[in-house]
């Protein structure tokens, strides 16, 4: 059945795995943004009040609920180069389950509920990311704005978890 062990496994899978899973997913978009030559890039994690930061990172209040992106302009900026930035997250999420099952079956991890969680919360962003819909702030998701980059019809280069910053703009606290 469920037990109290089963408790603390979801606990640290929340509070542990589901960050570390965003972090990576927004880090493929900030790596297509590095390569596209964008500026003023950070990640934030979480949302609420800022507890701290290191190099580009934020980290927020309630750490473990969602998280985005920002940066200012790009030195390539046109369809493919936008395309890669949206998709940057799917594709590292996929990159990374794609590591750590292979070393889990090559015996190098030891078979474990934090790579089975690590894998599933990899799966899930992954699937929601791509999944072509709009969430009900009216942002896009990822897949969602490459398939309109892809027809010329994304207006703002706004998405759930990827924010270009302008000129006026000011930190958010929850998306």
């Amino acid at each position: 059945m469920f037990g109290l062990s089963d408790i603390i496994k979801f606990l640290f899978s929340f509070f542990l795995i589901l960050p570390v899973v965003t972090l990576i997913h927004l880090g493929g978009h900030l790596f297509f943004v590095t390569l596209f030559g964008g500026t003023e890039k950070k990640i934030l994690i979480g949302c609420g009040d800022k507890l701290f930061s290191f190099f580009n990172v934020e980290i927020r209040k309630y750490y473990f609920w969602n998280g985005h992106c920002e940066f200012k302009g790009l030195k390539y900026d046109n369809k493919f180069t936008n395309m890669l930035i949206y998709l940057g997250g799917a594709i590292f999420n996929l990159i990374s389950m794609l590591v750590i099952y292979s070393l889990v079956y090559q015996n190098i991890l030891e078979k474990s509920v934090i790579w089975y969680q690590f894998i599933y919360f990899s799966f899930y962003i992954m699937f929601f990311s791509l999944f072509p819909m709009y969430f009900s702030d009216g942002s896009p998701s990822d897949g969602k704005a490459a398939e309109l980059t892809l027809k010329n019809k994304l207006q703002d280069k706004v998405t759930d978890d990827v924010v270009v910053k302008k000129e006026n703009d000011e930190d958010s606290q929850c998306g």
